[in-house]
């Protein structure tokens, strides 16, 4: 589902963060990434969306090259077939939240009557008329990843999808974001610090200066 062959990747600073990394993410696999902070965890994750580029190596998605993509070919591989939890949320302020929730079934012409069961999926039963401005931090989060499951997405990336949440929501939230990814057969990565999140995964790996390694 997800090939990473020699990536190599530096900061404006010229600083590498990432050196050479190779790893394959088979289908239906549902992988965490622990490691140090600054290690390029979060940067790793925008090469794979196809938000950055690499220095070096070619990243291939569902069989598709994204170094032989264009700007909209790479905009419409990201649309039908990824799903992102971004940290900062990236929640659209001028739409509501069942608004925001739908966007990717609009964008990618689907049914949109998901949209309220993902709602209530994450706990915001009666919230889908409020818009960003109204929620806390956690809710926003919530809309974000009912957002990045809605169109049942092939690879779902998530940069620590819990990080704003308490215990008990995130744990239900990891239950939900595991569910999704096994009934929908998808691949998934997720970055976090949390050992509880790390642990709802299938393998945990560990990024460091010299690649990937099991935990």
């Amino acid at each position: 589902m997800l090939e990473l062959h020699h990536i190599a990747k530096s900061y404006a600073n010229r600083r590498r963060v990432l050196t050479d990394l190779s790893y394959t993410l088979g289908e239906g696999e549902y992988v965490a990434i622990m490691g140090d902070s600054g290690v390029g965890k979060s940067t790793l994750l925008n090469l794979i969306a196809g938000l950055d580029s690499p220095d070096a190596g070619e990243i291939v998605i569902d069989g598709v090259s994204l170094a032989g993509l264009d700007d909209n070919a790479a905009t419409l591989l990201r649309r039908a077939r990824l799903g992102f939890i971004f940290q900062a949320f990236h929640v659209l302020p001028h739409l509501s939240v069942l608004q925001n929730i739908g966007l990717p079934l609009l964008l990618n012409g689907m049914d949109t009557q998901r949209v309220r069961t993902m709602l209530d999926a994450v706990g915001l039963q009666g919230r889908g008329d409020d818009f960003p401005r109204q929620l806390s931090g956690g809710e926003l989060q919530r809309v974000a990843i009912a957002r990045a499951l809605v169109h049942r997405p092939r690879l779902v990336l998530a940069d620590e999808p819990t990080g704003n949440l308490d215990p008990d929501t995130a744990h239900g939230i990891l239950m939900l974001l595991r569910d999704e990814i096994k009934a929908n057969g998808a691949s998934a990565m997720i970055v976090t610090h949390s050992p509880a999140a790390a642990a709802t995964a299938d393998r945990v790996l560990i990024l460091t200066n010299d690649g990937l390694h099991p935990a």
